[in-house]
């Protein structure tokens, strides 16, 4: 998953469908969609890839061909489709198959009740794709840590990073039934933590010895951590900011559509500042 700047204005809206659905564990569904709508997914070069999964309002027909710049130009807010982000998993062109993970947690949220859902033929709207992280090969070693809503794109980089290159992998799930396999061709360590059991991203992180070298980092999921885990990377370990992709998909506390707003409040201040 990914929560990032809404540049999805001026892209196509792709539809797809749905080929089949897996309960990869109890809070954790695979969607993988495919068809003639396909054609028009461009893939690039990140692994923290993601789409914006479009929502429609009940009820509203909307101006065909469906073009977000028309939706937003022509209709009220309250008629837009609520959209979502979300990492690809993985994308084969020639099976003609894009896979999405989402969250599950019962009946609360968006995304989560509609992937549950899903049954395969049941359209999936999407624009995209956007990202901006990737494991480099001009590194000693990689750093990749988040909770549930950034195992997707852990586990698409840890299929990306270089034949035996060291990767030290920090991942916070509910607990042992959370866990997937993680395919790798890294000299990788994946440590799973327990939220049931108390484990502590943040600890876990501080207490870890560095190895020797360069490091590129990727710290996603709930803002919190981050915001902690931002502040120790850059300040006590001396991470490079060039080499750190750290962003909070979500807040502890804040539905969807506040934490949404929030983010965007924070990131209009942050900008102001540097403008100042």
């Amino acid at each position: 998953m990914a929560q990032e700047r809404d540049r999805s204005s001026g892209k196509p809206v792709i539809r797809l469908r749905v080929l089949r659905t897996e309960r990869l564990t109890p809070h954790l569904i695979r969607v993988v969609a495919g068809g003639e709508g396909l054609a028009d997914f461009v893939p690039n070069a990140f692994t923290d890839a993601y789409v914006k999964v479009l929502f429609p309002a009940p009820g509203v027909r909307y101006p065909e061909p469906l073009d977000m710049r028309t939706i937003k130009a022509e209709l009220p807010r309250e008629h837009w489709p609520r959209m979502r982000s979300y990492t690809v998993r993985h994308y084969d062109a020639a099976a003609g198959e894009l896979t999405l993970d989402f969250v599950y947690h019962g009946d609360s949220g968006l995304a989560g009740p509609w992937a549950a859902r899903l049954v395969p033929g049941d359209e999936v709207l999407l624009v995209g794709p956007g990202g901006a992280y990737a494991p480099r090969a001009d590194v000693d070693w990689h750093l990749l840590v988040g909770d549930e809503s950034a195992l997707p794109a852990i586990a698409a980089s840890l299929e990306a990073v270089p034949d035996g290159m060291p990767a030290h992998a920090f991942i916070l799930v509910e607990d042992e039934s959370e866990e997937v396999p993680i395919a790798t061709k890294a000299d990788a360590r994946v440590r799973w933590l327990h939220r049931a059991a108390g484990d502590d991203l943040v600890e876990a992180v501080r207490a870890f010895e560095f190895g020797e070298g360069t490091v590129q980092a990727f710290v996603h999921g709930e803002a919190g951590f981050v915001r902690e885990l931002r502040r120790h990377l850059l300040t006590e370990r001396g991470v490079s900011r060039e080499l750190l992709s750290i962003s909070g998909y979500w807040r502890r506390g804040a539905d969807d559509e506040t934490w949404r707003r929030e983010k965007a409040a924070e990131r209009a201040k942050e900008e102001a500042a540097v403008v100042r």
